[in-house]
């Protein structure tokens, strides 16, 4: 399997900025391992061929020595070798297929999971530059114009370039004045091809991108349906998505339209050519210069021509397509991954859980002028449960996002045990997290299966227990399967609650050294909030625990509460400490809890 990029930037593959006609060049590295198979398949086309272009030759050896001279014989021999060629024809045709479709459902699976391997390495700022509905394009939709070229391409494409040649050569060699008028016919077809080609490649790849944005309106509705079914906006998405899928039509039909020329264009050049061989050929025969035979191998050779230029028109199509495509593969495979190993990361040891943000600043652009946390400076101890407390937008989860190198800063460093997380690799840094992220999500699949996700060997014993602490195994034995109960899709057969506990089952499980719930409980009743957090002070007994919550109540219990506004850290200390000294936590504690919360401290 081709390798076209380690773990870090694409090797293999250059820099986007290419020329377009090179673009699809660069994806050769996915057909070399299946050079024997394709070589077989374009070997056959020649033979194929070869045997297509003798059937004319054949014809005229009726007619000049059977017919004209009335042998029978040759007449029954040249009709059966005729047959024999159609069946050696047809046999080979079969292998052809049997090799081309071969090859093209290899570099094909290859593909997609070169892309999706590569979509895998993708830190959270590359997957905010794409779309879901336009990487799901480019796995399906893209690679399957890509596919089908090249198996066009082992096929019958092939074949046109080398159906026109033997055709000129055997016309050449059968009358040399006649086919002089021909060749008139190469500037014409050879212009109009390259004009409406060219023409077609910026309408095709107009239309791939219209199709990015008719798969987004999809997903987009399809993930959010009980939110368009609760504020009853169905026709709004009705409106959404025929709007998307219009304009898919549209360009979609504009690049048809203009190709839609070029098949009639190249059949009208054909028919000129077949009246040009008449009018010059017709008095050669009568005055004896040329036989009968002759000119009517002349015209199947003519005709010959018209299944070669249909096929030009239609790869000319299809090339254009697939060229946009490879475009937009193109640009999935040469992303480098914004998070990825520096050059000589090492393992991160068994750690304590000492987590340390130095002068940290963030932006998730770096042309933005605001950024997202600036100047933070804050450690957590081992052993302590550090609660992260803000308004919406303050930065919270941005701050717990640079632990796991879910994004890096863009000033200062955050390090563990005193080690920069930069200097270590990725998965042994993660390795040692357990992270509830604030959307939730699960996978399809069972309860069981969604608990041990980030360690799929463990036993049942430890699923349970993670699920206790959780508070997820009450609630889980009441369903008649059990542990083994099919969520859905997305978990979509389990309350906001029900999934989040999960979540929380899930990180717990890994047995991490530092552990992050990012707004993991916002969705569950206070009760059993407190008691997640006493299992988890409990679990978390010797490491380290990020809460980022917006309600007070989440984090009354914390170690320590870190009060972020506008990105910076405002207030740092326990409940009661801030209280006193933190006017901005006060003011959020008595919006959330009442005016007497502050006596009550």
């Amino acid at each position: 399997m081709p390798r076209l990029f380690a773990s870090g930037p694409t090797t293999a593959l250059p820099h986007r900025d290419q020329k377009r006609t090179h673009t699809m060049r660069r994806l050769l590295p996915f057909v070399k391992p299946h050079r024997r198979d394709s070589i077989l398949a374009l070997l056959l086309v020649v033979l194929i061929t070869a045997i297509e272009l003798t059937i004319p030759g054949l014809v005229q050896r009726i007619i000049d020595f059977g017919i004209a001279e009335r042998n029978i014989s040759i007449v029954r021999q040249t009709t059966l070798l005729m047959l024999g060629a159609g069946l050696v024809s047809a046999l080979l045709t079969v292998g052809n297929t049997f090799f081309a479709v071969r090859v093209t459902s290899h570099v094909s699976a290859e593909l997609r999971s070169a892309l999706f391997r590569k979509i895998q390495s993708f830190s959270f700022s590359n997957l905010d530059q794409f779309h879901t509905g336009a990487l799901m394009v480019r796995l399906t939709s893209d690679v399957n114009q890509l596919g089908f070229l090249l198996l066009m391409s082992l096929r019958v494409f092939t074949r046109a370039p080398l159906r026109l040649l033997g055709s000129f050569v055997l016309m050449f060699l059968t009358n040399r004045q006649l086919a002089s008028v021909i060749f008139l016919l190469l500037p014409a077809t050879t212009a109009t091809v390259f004009l409406i080609t060219t023409r077609g490649w910026p309408l095709f790849g107009q239309a791939q991108r219209r199709l990015d944005r008719l798969n987004t309106v999809l997903q987009e509705n399809l993930a959010g349906v009980r939110v368009v079914k609760a504020f009853v906006r169905a026709n709004h998405e009705k409106a959404r998505f025929e709007a998307a899928s219009t304009d898919f039509m549209q360009d979609t039909v504009q690049a048809m339209r203009l190709f839609s020329l070029l098949v009639p264009t190249l059949y009208l050049f054909v028919n000129c050519a077949m009246a040009a061989v008449v009018w010059f050929g017709g008095p050669r025969v009568v005055g004896g210069r040329m036989t009968e035979g002759q000119l009517v191998a002349f015209v199947n050779y003519l005709l010959a021509m018209q299944f070669p230029l249909f096929l030009l028109g239609t790869m000319a199509t299809v090339y254009s397509a697939a060229q946009a495509s490879s475009g937009r593969i193109l640009e999935i495979l040469d992303t480098a991954p914004g998070i990825q190993n520096q050059h000589g990361a090492r393992t991160l040891p068994h750690v304590k859980g000492r987590v340390a943000f130095e002068d940290v600043s963030f932006s998730y652009s770096q042309q933005s002028d605001v950024p997202v946390l600036n100047g933070v400076n804050l450690i957590a101890e081992p052993g302590e449960t550090v609660a992260i407390l803000g308004a919406t937008g303050s930065g919270k989860s941005s701050l717990v996002h640079l632990i796991p190198r879910f994004y890096d800063p863009t000033a200062g460093r955050v390090t563990i045990d005193g080690i920069d997380v930069r200097d270590v690799t990725v998965q042994s840094l993660r390795q040692q997290l357990g992270v509830a992220l604030q959307h939730t999500v699960l996978l399809s699949g069972t309860i069981r299966d969604n608990i041990r996700y980030g360690q799929p060997d463990a036993e049942d014993e430890q699923v349970v227990a993670a699920a206790k602490a959780a508070q997820a195994h009450d609630f889980v034995m009441d369903f008649p399967a059990e542990y083994d109960t099919e969520i859905g899709q997305r978990g979509v057969r389990l309350s906001g609650g029900q999934r989040q506990r999960i979540a929380i089952a899930r990180a717990l499980l890994v047995k991490p050294r530092i552990l992050i719930l990012d707004d993991a409980t916002s969705s569950v009743d206070a009760e059993t909030e407190a008691k997640i957090e006493a299992a988890v002070q409990r679990w978390m007994v010797s490491g380290t625990t990020f809460i980022v919550a917006q309600r007070v109540s989440t984090v009354l219990r914390a170690d320590r509460i870190v009060v972020l506004e506008r990105g910076s850290v405002v207030a740092v200390g326990t409940h009661p400490q801030l209280l006193a000294s933190s006017s901005v936590y006060r003011e959020i504690y008595e919006s959330q809890l009442g005016s007497g919360g502050a006596a009550d401290g």
